[in-house]
């Protein structure tokens, strides 16, 4: 089978489109044909070192496909079904091998593209959305990126439970993309200091909330925005990773809350991830919730894909086709 395998962490240019070997089938496994991976920003960090992995391997840990084939042990699928997984690494492949237990049945009505869509981008935000923190009407939120594959979903659960949204983007099209996601105040941080930008719009110290995954260039300027005992959720850092931090300034901006949640903590159980995946499956399906699928490229052209994606040239999911 071809596959993206990176040999030596650095840049785009070290994913590379060879011949390589599927791995054996154990109990409790899956093998599945890739039918679409998912790009992601955790993808670049385990390619560049950032989240180090060990050399050699096949990024990717997002996709869905069809079971041709099953380890012993397995009841839940055969081969035939349509599935979907993330946080399984060797997605970006013609073939992977993955746990059983990590993946999900799609249903029929929602297609296998839109499926490897939707699983680490939508699961990161119905996660924020619901549990990181609760949002309820009468809550306001910033969300950056809110173009972004996270960000445009996440505005439209907030959106969805009657939270006003403020968004940060980079360009006027952008703007459009968050606005039609529902964003109540759109803000180009090229043109305008978003945190004077919400504090004309809003007052001083006025958001419950703030997801920032952006990072270092966003993660102290957001934090004078919340109320006392508000809560900045850093979710990622495609600026780069925030510096060391005085926690004292939580107190003196007033008793500030900080988390830095990860998928895995909030998926931890099957019964966790079936629930949420039901969940997202369901709000697609009916329209509830809008899945952009920004452009799908050849699996062969991976780092063209990582090159779009840190010069910030995507709005919306990108996914790799065999």
């Amino acid at each position: 089978m071809q596959s993206v395998v990176v040999h030596q962490t650095g840049g785009p240019e070290v994913l590379t489109w060879e011949e390589s070997s599927a791995s054996s089938l154990g109990p409790g496994e899956l093998l599945v044909s890739i039918v679409a991976a998912g790009i992601n920003y955790i993808d670049t960090y385990h390619r560049s070192g950032i989240y180090p992995l060990g050399l050699p391997f096949v990024p990717g840990l997002e996709g869905a496909g069809i079971v041709e084939d099953v380890g012993d042990g397995v009841t839940d699928f055969v081969p035939g079904d349509r599935v979907a997984w993330t946080d399984q690494l060797g997605s970006y492949s013609e073939l992977v091998v993955i746990a059983a237990d990590r993946a999900v049945r799609v249903p029929e009505a929602t297609p296998l593209m839109n499926a490897a869509a939707i699983m680490l981008q939508g699961i990161t935000a119905h996660y924020l959305a619901i549990d990181t923190f609760r949002l309820r009407s009468g809550h306001r939120c910033l969300i950056h990126a809110g173009a972004g594959g996270v960000g445009r979903l996440l505005i439209q659960l907030a959106r969805r439970v009657g939270a006003e949204v403020f968004t940060t983007v980079s360009t006027d099209a952008k703007a459009r993309l968050a606005s039609e996601a529902g964003a109540t105040h759109v803000i180009n941080y090229k043109e305008d200091n978003f945190v004077e930008a919400v504090e004309q719009i809003a007052g001083d110290r006025s958001l419950d909330v703030v997801y920032d995954g952006v990072g270092a260039a966003t993660f102290e300027p957001g934090l004078t925005l919340l109320k006392p005992r508000g809560l900045m959720v850093l979710f990622g850092q495609s600026s780069g990773v925030v510096p060391p931090f005085d926690l004292g300034a939580l107190s003196r901006l007033g008793s500030l809350y900080v988390t830095r949640p990860t998928m895995g903590a909030y998926i931890a159980t099957r019964t966790e991830l079936q629930a949420r995946t039901d969940d997202l499956f369901r709000m697609t399906s009916s329209g509830e919730l809008e899945i952009r699928i920004d452009r799908t490229m050849p699996l062969s052209e991976a780092a063209a894909a990582h090159r779009m994606l840190e010069g910030r040239q995507t709005a919306g999911k990108v996914l790799l086709v065999p």
